[in-house]
């Protein structure tokens, strides 16, 4: 199992489209593909594709979910080997179908398909495609999805990780609970049996958390935010810096606590790059797993939900950091203060 592609429902797709390739450097690869009642755009970088679609008619199922949503992620299409196979088992585990299993047709390519109901407004769609040609190293900034984030409910936790285990066979990995003086969350990390998904799940544990603020402002559970892997971190972020992409910042103090942590595996030039563009840094201490460097956009959209993270991952580095996932939980207390969502 692999992700296929990422759906988002939006109030313009066109709008949309161009934000994707003008800021992030995607490439538009199917302009407004319409049915009577919605606008759909695609874009994509390196394997990563995204759908965009937006209302044309008040009756469009897009308009429907921003009736009660945001703008936001509302499916994520996983690629299997083996449609009936999978779609049998998440029947035969409760799963509930959307669409039965159906054959399309894209230009000369066939491809099966069909949907299930996921949590909260997402859906999964399953695609059994035919193997693609080979394709040369491009250079995209962008290159492949790392991770997607999930919130749920406060309580929800235990049984969203029971789902995607019993339904799409995810395995449970590592496990945070971030608290600071002010909120906290607790997470469990889902893997795909063969590692190449990987879906972080957030609760709050706390009323005030901004995991809180998210299922608020997003009326429910949905995706927080996708992590956009790229092969040179500081080269892409000063690149998305000068389009102007809005990016979480981060205090110089915390690269003078970097210094004092031991282990430091990164020269002083490396790391001066890597503060002048705001990174996170982690790694683990006595260990040669390699180095994290992660940073975050702002909220995309009008409300604070949804946000990318950008990933490298140096020296095949292995899941999550707790350091970075610390700061990027006390990054995003410092704009729930701003707001006004959060009391110092």
């Amino acid at each position: 199992m692999k992700i296929d592609h990422v759906h988002f429902y939006v109030e313009d797709a066109k709008v949309w489209r161009d934000w994707f390739v003008n800021y992030l450097g995607f490439t538009s690869i199917a302009s407004g593909i319409h049915s009577f009642h919605t606008c759909t755009e695609a874009v994509k970088s390196g394997v990563v594709k995204f759908l965009l679609s937006s209302p044309v008619l008040p009756t469009s199922p897009v308009a429907e979910f921003l009736r009660q949503h945001p703008p936001g992620v509302v499916d994520i299409a996983f690629a299997v080997e083996d449609l009936e196979t999978a779609i049998a088992h998440a029947q035969n585990h409760g799963a509930k179908v959307l669409q039965s299993i159906e054959e399309r047709q894209v230009g000369n390519f066939f491809h099966k398909c069909s949907k299930i109901a996921a949590w909260g407004s997402l859906t999964h769609t399953l695609i059994e495609r035919p193997p693609e040609p080979h394709q040369s190293p491009s250079n995209n900034i962008v290159t492949a999805i790392d991770h997607i984030v999930l919130n749920v409910a406060a309580g929800d936790l235990e049984r969203v990780v029971t789902w995607y285990d019993k339904i799409l066979d995810f395995q449970p990995r590592q496990t945070f609970k971030i608290q600071t003086d002010r909120s906290a969350l607790y997470s469990q990390v889902m893997v795909s049996r063969q590692g190449s998904v990987q879906l972080p799940v957030n609760e709050p544990a706390s009323q005030n958390s901004q995991i809180q603020e998210f299922l608020d402002c997003n009326r429910g559970a949905g995706i927080q935010h996708i992590a956009l892997q790229t092969t040179n971190l500081v080269n892409a972020i000063a690149q998305f810096r000068q389009r102007g992409l809005s990016l979480l910042s981060v205090p110089q103090t915390y690269y003078s606590q970097l210094q004092n942590r031991p282990g430091l595996p990164l020269s002083p030039v490396e790391l001066a790059a890597i503060a002048q563009q705001e990174i996170l840094v982690d790694w683990q201490q006595d260990s040669d797993q390699g180095v994290l460097l992660q940073i975050f956009t702002q909220p995309i959209f009008g409300e604070p939900t949804f946000f990318f993270e950008f990933i490298e991952r140096r020296r095949q580095a292995q899941g999550f950091g707790e350091g970075n996932f610390r700061a990027l939980f006390e990054a995003i207390e410092s704009e729930q203060i701003k707001r006004g969502t959060l009391e110092c």
